[in-house]
């Protein structure tokens, strides 16, 4: 009995985790790490179906629609880049998105591999 009952509390902790991650207001912005995808992707269908390209202004995140316009900012240089989600991922728990060579390389240094950004989206389509 005592094992179902720390089973439930589990479970409730997990779903009210994953539905306050997933409740997103375009008035919040969050921080976190981004990294920018290997250019063995490039050609690769998305999961949005759209074809990749490290040249392209673009963003993998676990949750946000696709389409999603988020005004990503390198909390080190505080420069910005708009960039559309067209992809999920990263499959990395210390990192909210992976950005296209081009739209990490706008804001930040490649040779870092990461950086801390600041994300809000801007338009929702």
């Amino acid at each position: 009995m005592m094992k179902s009952g720390i089973l439930l509390i589990i479970m409730m902790i997990s779903t009210l985790g994953i539905y306050s991650f997933n409740n997103y207001n375009a008035d919040d912005a969050k921080t976190s790490f981004a990294s920018f995808y290997h250019d063995k992707f490039n050609g690769r269908k998305t999961a949005s179906g759209d074809l990749f390209s490290n040249s392209k202004m673009t963003a993998a995140n676990r949750t946000l629609p696709f389409g999603t316009m988020l005004k990503v900012t390198n909390l080190r240089t505080g420069k910005s880049v708009v960039v559309e989600v067209n992809d999920r991922g990263p499959f990395h728990s210390s990192r909210a998105l992976d950005l296209s060579k081009a739209a990490f390389k706008a804001i930040g240094n490649p040779s870092r591999g990461t950086m801390p950004v600041e994300y809000e989206i801007i338009d929702n389509d």
